[in-house]
């Protein structure tokens, strides 16, 4: 893709136009994918901040689980246990990490998903030793069996393993050493009342602010061995989405562009034309966030209409289309979510550099679905 110097005085890059294959696509969208895939966790490890001390951001959750876990090391007991919610990429492995790094003590991993019978729960609660964290990401997916026995694992300190079926079958009661569950959830409303009502302490994270990010992004670099410039750092943390995942997949993009393509120094205009190539506008919307947008207001004259409708007319799965795309475009006021259907806001309208017609959004539609 040819690069060159544009003709105006801003000293910014310009990217020409070009084709981009499906695969090329789906790797671009996948930029501002809050989720991180196995190889990208591996990089992420090496970029966690250690302590809460280290915590960029969160400062209300990070005072208070820092008294959480302050006043648990003062009375020599495993702390409470933890509820982490929130939107994905936005730290909650993290703290967990935390957690047992500020508690000294063992981190044992596993997921909601992984754990499909209370055979599996069992398994794992037998091996923990006194004191130990057990973080358990995306909790809301656990099979109600194996919820039902983490109940009095976590209240008891004891669960019952049932041997045998039918008449016969025998509840043999295991004890369990005090141990503190960390619980991650990206849709905290999943969670049964019982489950939730045992944490003793739950923690809602927030995206971040653009000065935070930015504090992230410089110190990602850091450990990166990137050099960029403050102008640059802040390009990238102002089309991150609100979330340090996204901003660190960027940095590295863009610290890929700069050493191929520059002189290997991360600037404003090697930022602006790095995330331009890789289909990040201004406002951290990529590629499919804009065909919503522009199906949405050119095709659909702005809505009402259904996400099943708006996820063929894109070309993609509506579960995409839904979990994807639509969180930040609401976040951001662009789309509206009504009883009939997606509807296209006049910041939508603004942002496509469309003129919104009268009475638009506001009528009914032959593309409404339940």
């Amino acid at each position: 893709m040819p690069i060159d110097w544009d003709d105006t005085d801003d000293g910014d890059l310009d990217v020409s136009d070009a084709d981009l294959t499906a695969a090329e696509a789906a790797h671009f969208r996948r930029l501002t994918d809050a989720d991180a895939d196995g190889d990208e966790r591996a990089v992420e490890a090496a970029l966690r901040p250690r302590s809460l001390d280290e915590v960029v951001g969160q400062t209300r959750v990070r005072d208070q689980l820092g008294l959480v876990l302050e006043a648990a090391r003062r009375r020599g007991k495993a702390p409470d246990h933890v509820l982490l919610s929130g939107p994905p990429g936005l730290g909650k492995t993290t703290l967990a990490m935390i957690i047992a790094g500020e508690m000294s003590s063992p981190l044992r991993l596993t997921s909601g998903p992984a754990i499909t019978h209370a055979g599996d729960l069992a398994a794992i609660l037998s091996g923990l030793n006194e004191g130990d964290v057990l973080f358990v990401d995306e909790i809301h997916r656990m099979s109600r069996p194996a919820e039902e026995m983490l109940y009095m694992a976590m209240e008891d300190f004891r669960v019952d393993v049932v041997i045998g079926k039918g008449p016969g079958a025998t509840a043999i009661p295991l004890e369990i050493p005090p141990f503190t569950l960390v619980g991650a959830t990206t849709r905290a409303g999943l969670l049964p009342g019982p489950l939730r009502d045992r944490f003793g302490f739950t923690a809602h994270l927030e995206f971040y602010e653009p000065h935070e990010l930015d504090l992230i992004v410089h110190r990602s670099a850091g450990l990166l061995g990137v050099e960029l410039t403050s102008e640059g750092s802040s390009e990238i943390a102002s089309r991150s989405r609100g979330t340090p995942r996204i901003a660190n997949r960027l940095l590295r993009r863009v610290r890929d562009f700069a050493q191929v393509r520059a002189d290997g120094v991360v600037t404003l205009p090697v930022s602006r034309s790095a995330l331009e190539l890789y289909e990040v506008d201004e406002s951290g919307l990529d590629r499919l966030d804009r065909a919503v947008l522009d199906v949405l207001c050119r095709r659909f004259g702005g809505g009402p209409v259904g996400v099943a409708t708006l996820a063929v007319a894109v070309g993609e799965e509506r579960e995409t289309v839904e979990e994807v795309a639509e969180p930040f475009l609401v976040r951001l006021g662009l789309l509206a979510r009504t009883p009939r259907g997606r509807v296209a806001t006049q910041a939508a309208w603004r942002h496509l550099g469309l003129s919104m017609p009268a009475g638009a959004g506001v009528e009914g539609s032959l593309f409404d679905e339940p």
